[in-house]
């Protein structure tokens, strides 16, 4: 295990290595970017940096100066492909490296309109990468009327920032209701309402046939036959795992690049962490697309690299910003069959509950709520839910 190659320079693969150095590995290690920029922070893209409030050295996770420093072996703007498993070689760049041990970190791409809806005009963007902030940044502030395709957390950000900054917008979501695969319908409620108040159009159940314009977008096309003026439009309608590199190697994929409880692929010495990753979990295979996953996945697998032996348990938390609201989410709401809601307006929290088995919080400006809930899943938990549907229960009370 002389040399560790990790290919994917985002959250997941800095601390992927960051924590191999800590954990004692005195070996080589290879960390390879396909973009220019060292391993940054995603989340701040489409709101603080987009915003301008955020500098752009504040996006990275560590200086370049500290790969040197922990003789990490970090190189960027190249692309990785062609690996051999029984060679024990990827092509980089140029050149070919040999590894003892392979890490796969290689995490999300946009998912991006077809050419023949209208996907390629000048004025259509997507939301991932500090090359596609940058890009859209200048024509965002100087869009009149602005359309996001998709009412998913990306797209209502990046529909907060457009209207901050002053343009008519359009949220259009082919769901019956935005925030449909990650959040519950109350939620989706408070959402909704708080767009709609600072004026945003959000349409439900509304499909796009396709965007309009010679060369450069300026509307678009409804699958009802109505018409939208729009000179920016904005495309979050989600995001897929990068397993191109995985698949050509003949390592299995499913919904991600499939590892097993520790993070270990289908071939020998591969492994794989973070957003690209799907892994089982409570009887079930599934892909977690957050920071903490990559973070914690990332530290798990690296240690497991190193001998821990230890499956990897998540517990998920996230968070959206929004104007001046923060959504906070601990846990995951899948499989839940009731949502239990505190509070009338805002703060407010909605706790979900599977039988007698509470899978997740949502804390809408109510941080509190949010903490109590995560630990409370943390340690395996569950409250009573009459006690929640009671206004008069402190939550502080549940913990003990």
């Amino acid at each position: 295990m002389s040399h560790v190659v990790v290919i994917g320079a985002g959250q997941a693969g800095q601390t992927l290595t960051a924590t191999l150095r800590d954990g004692g590995f005195d070996g080589r290690i290879t960390l390879v970017g396909a973009e220019p920029e060292p391993p940054y922070q995603r989340p701040p893209l489409s709101k603080g940096y987009l915003l301008g409030d955020i500098a752009r050295e504040r996006l990275y996770l560590r200086p370049r100066a500290w790969y040197a420093e922990r003789s990490i072996d970090l190189r960027l703007g190249q692309a990785a492909s062609d690996i051999d498993t029984a060679a024990r070689t990827v092509r980089v760049g140029g050149g070919t490296l040999a590894y003892d041990t392979l890490a796969l970190t290689t995490g999300l791409v946009a998912r991006t309109l077809p050419a023949e809806a209208g996907g390629t005009l000048e004025g259509v963007f997507t939301i991932r990468t500090l090359a596609d902030i940058d890009a859209l940044e200048a024509p965002l502030r100087a869009a009149k009327h602005v359309l996001v395709v998709g009412g998913g957390y990306i797209g209502l950000e990046a529909a907060a920032v457009a209207r901050t900054l002053g343009a008519d917008v359009t949220v259009i979501e082919s769901g019956p209701r935005i925030l449909g695969r990650v959040a519950s319908a109350p939620t989706a409620d408070v959402m909704r309402r708080l767009h709609r108040a600072q004026g945003v159009d959000i349409r439900e159940s509304v499909t796009l046939e396709r965007l309009t314009g010679t060369g450069r977008v300026t509307g678009a096309m409804l699958a009802d036959g109505t018409g939208i003026a729009a000179d920016l439009v904005i495309v979050g309608i989600g995001l897929l795992p990068r397993c191109a590199i995985a698949e050509a190697a003949a390592i299995e994929t499913e919904g991600g690049v499939k590892v097993d409880a520790l993070g270990r692929t289908s071939a020998p010495h591969v492994w794989a962490a973070g957003d690209c990753a799907s892994f089982p979990f409570r009887g079930a295979r599934i892909r977690i697309e957050s920071v903490q996953n990559a973070i914690d996945m990332g530290a798990a697998v690296a240690r497991n690299i190193l001998g821990a032996g230890a499956p990897y348990v998540p517990l998920p938390w996230f968070w959206s910003d929004q104007y001046d609201v923060k959504l906070q989410i601990a846990g995951l709401n899948t499989g839940y069959d009731r949502v239990i809601v505190r509070g009338d307006g805002l703060p407010v929290s909605h706790w979900y509950y599977r039988g007698e088995v509470l899978c997740a919080v949502d804390g809408v400006n109510d941080s509190r709520a949010y903490m109590v809930g995560k630990r409370l899943l943390e340690a395996g938990r569950s409250p009573d839910p009459d006690a929640l549907t009671d206004p008069e229960t402190d939550l502080k009370s549940l913990l003990t």
